[in-house]
């Protein structure tokens, strides 16, 4: 199950308590306060890795908690520290405070850590208030809580290029052609229900490159507002570095116009990138695929591409069942993907 998003409880561990004792010890007279302090509580550490693609380990386990710090004991021996946990999320996971909203972390590559709940200070016992006219304290400390805090996590999966389009436009079927990934194909709306990832590789050894694909539930109009799958699984797309927006030019879809099938995603994707407050979707670079060619329209295909051509927008023909046109556009890819020092 793809689970990408997730709230969680977390609980620090409490300080352990100061300790109040006096030294009884044969030939030690007046042996004096002898409490020994409490263990500092075990922080709470959220840790990015590439175990996971998921968040579903914090679907059904919200609440973690750490190990509290051992009370101090007599002969002035301080209690343990609590061990500290470890949460574990996939790369690509952004870190949010429930109260707030505010960005705490958003881990992007493997291996970052940060403490997201502090663990309590242990207290001291009573040997740290004896004084040269207290001498006999019985002053001592309780521990400090620990930091309790609620998060929400949410995952966006990196990825180098995002495959939008209606439902039924082909997305599903070029990810399985072009990686080795393996989506459920069927012949009606919304088959995909989950992003999908896919590697894919141009070139041969030693001078290949490889690049990730990432293939989101088709939109409709209106998706924005709730309507299909809605906007759910855009945030996926949004680390993406180009946009490929695959139209169906044949006559299967029963639309009638594939330029204002472009023109109403592309709609949505501005929708959404407003309703985040944040730069649109739509102002990513983006190029244009034709899919289904071996079934096409000649007249749709032709308006698809004349519109295409006003918006200044690279244009690729493909059929994904015979395979006609998929190595161009492979290697078009991975040459707008490809960092700059290689360029």
């Amino acid at each position: 199950m793809f689970i990408d998003e997730a709230k969680i409880r977390v609980k620090a561990g409490d300080g352990g308590n100061g300790c109040m004792a006096f030294r009884r010890e044969k030939f030690v007279p007046r042996g004096g306060p002898s409490g020994g302090d409490g263990g500092r509580g075990g922080d709470v550490v959220m840790q990015s890795t590439q175990r996971h693609n998921t968040l579903i380990h914090f679907r059904y386990n919200p609440e973690h908690k750490a190990e509290r710090g051992e009370h101090g004991l007599g002969s002035n021996c301080s209690g343990l520290d609590g061990e500290p946990i470890v949460l574990q999320v996939p790369v690509g996971t952004s870190l949010y405070d429930v109260e707030t909203g505010e960005l705490i972390h958003d881990f992007q590559e493997p291996d970052e850590r940060i403490v997201i709940a502090k663990g309590g200070r242990g207290g001291r016992g009573n040997q740290h208030f004896a004084t040269s006219t207290h001498q006999a304290p019985r002053e001592h400390e309780l521990g400090r809580a620990g930091e309790e805090r609620y998060f929400r996590l949410e995952l966006k999966l990196l990825a180098d290029i995002g495959l939008v389009g209606y439902p039924n436009a082909g997305k599903s079927t070029l990810i399985s052609r072009i990686s080795a990934a393996k989506p459920k194909i069927a012949d009606y709306p919304f088959t995909t229900l989950e992003p999908n990832l896919g590697v894919v590789t141009v070139g041969e050894y030693p001078g290949e490159q490889s690049f990730v694909v990432a293939d989101v539930p088709g939109l409709i109009e209106g998706a924005h507002l709730g309507h299909g799958l809605g906007t759910q699984f855009l945030r996926h797309i949004e680390r993406t570095r180009l946009l490929a927006h695959l139209v169906d030019v044949s006559d299967a879809s029963g639309r009638p116009d594939p330029v204002e099938d472009f023109k109403v995603i592309n709609n949505e994707l501005a929708s959404f990138g407003n309703k985040a407050g944040e730069h649109t979707l739509g102002d990513k670079p983006m190029i244009v695929v034709a899919t289904k060619i071996d079934s096409a329209n000649p007249d749709k295909l032709k308006k698809l591409a004349a519109h295409a051509k006003r918006r200044k927008l690279d244009f690729f023909a493909i059929s994904a069942v015979t395979g006609q046109g998929i190595e161009e556009l492979k290697w078009a890819l991975a040459a707008r993907v490809r960092p700059d020092d290689e360029a």
